[in-house]
């Protein structure tokens, strides 16, 4: 009983997610959902400001936290490890949601794209963001990303697999193909609004920040085959090679 009901608390929990997910695409391009980054009453900018960063602080706070060893050591004295990851996961969805909901839009427009051509270009590359983080999580294992893998085994009754280094498609090109594509996704839009682009330059520095703790665990977790990929491999942009030798990008 106790593993069925692990199994339905990550079905529930990667449902959620899933909507929230796609909610985001909608929201970041003001697409088709009820409550989009610039749609709604205005507020006064300075409760906007303080609303919108402590939204997006909390976000970060739970991301960082929650995604460290250490916290997932003491947490799994509280929670089963089987549901460890989707109790992750549905305080990340969870918090995206109370986002959504909150968000205090900021219409000050801070360029416009009249353009045809370049206008298809830039909702061509929010289209390509989207689907880089999408396959990404594919191709390093989407349901153990999300916790489905782990609440399944439970109720097989069989151990989840240690994490595995691999390097497949884009992650032979890229270190972090994943926060590439939502750059791409948070930064190319056509009409960039005030709200927007605070927006897009809290959750840019907030990767920035995310991965450098993500790769020292990475490292602790890998050791010198880790480092030796980072050398090799650009962070968010390829490393150019020529002639025979490589330029190192970030």
């Amino acid at each position: 009983m106790a593993r069925f009901a692990t199994l339905a608390y990550g079905a529930v929990v990667y449902v959620f997610f899933l909507a929230t997910f796609l909610y985001a695409i909608g929201f970041v391009g003001n697409l088709l959902v009820p409550k989009s980054i610039d749609s709604g009453a205005a507020a006064p900018l300075a409760e906007a400001l303080i609303v919108n960063v402590l939204l997006l602080g909390l976000f970060a706070v739970q991301h960082s936290v929650m995604a460290r060893p250490a916290f997932k050591r003491m947490w799994t004295k509280i929670v089963p490890k089987a549901a460890e990851r989707s109790t992750f996961v549905l305080f990340a969805s969870a918090i995206l949601a109370l986002m959504f909901w909150q968000w205090r839009p900021l219409p000050a427009t801070i360029w416009s794209v009249a353009d045809p051509l370049w206008s298809t270009v830039l909702w061509a590359l929010f289209a390509a963001g989207w689907a880089i983080v999408l396959i990404s999580t594919f191709l390093i294992n989407h349901f153990d990303l999300f916790g489905l893998a782990q609440a399944y085994n439970h109720f097989r009754n069989r151990e989840s697999s240690a994490p595995s280094f691999v390097t497949p498609l884009f992650y032979q090109h890229v270190r972090h193909p994943i926060y590439l594509g939502f750059i791409l996704a948070f930064w190319a839009t056509p009409v960039m609004s005030m709200g927007h682009l605070l927006f897009a330059i809290a959750t840019t520095g907030y990767i920035l920040v995310g991965i450098f703790f993500e790769e020292r665990d990475l490292v602790a977790l890998f050791g010198e085959r880790y480092r030796q990929y980072t050398r090799d491999v650009g962070m968010l942009v390829p490393k150019l090679k020529l002639g025979g030798k490589t330029t190192k990008q970030a």
